[in-house]
């Protein structure tokens, strides 16, 4: 039994002697120095890295916003490109206004699927 205490309590010991040594390396004023300096750079300073993360994630969000609405952008094209035909014209009023020509019946079918029911 005093064999295995004897191991854990030089464990220790080594751990304890890395600790001490840790904190005696900031007894150096250098060393003080660098950690003040790196904490003011990533916590204080105006161009610190904080405030860098919220923008690269605002940019980031953005450009996202700028692809979807090219891609709109480029579906409105398509879109006006079909309906500056005659026929494409007819269609768009045919379906979207239920417009008809004269001597015409239009039925709107609705399948029991496609009915909203509440």
């Amino acid at each position: 039994m005093a064999i295995k205490q004897n191991k854990y309590f030089k464990s220790l010991k080594n751990i304890f002697r890395a600790i001490f040594a840790a904190f005696a390396a900031l007894k150096n004023i250098f060393v003080i120095i660098i950690i003040i300096f790196m904490v003011w750079m990533v916590f204080f300073d105006t161009n610190s890295w904080l405030i860098h993360h919220e923008l690269n994630t605002d940019i980031e969000a953005l450009e996202n916003e700028k692809d979807y609405y090219k891609k709109e952008i480029e579906k409105d094209n398509k879109a006006i490109k079909e309906i500056s035909t005659e026929k494409g014209l007819e269609k768009f009023a045919r379906e979207a206004y239920y417009m008809k020509r004269e001597n015409e019946e239009i039925y709107i079918i609705e399948y029991e699927d496609s009915l909203k029911t509440k």
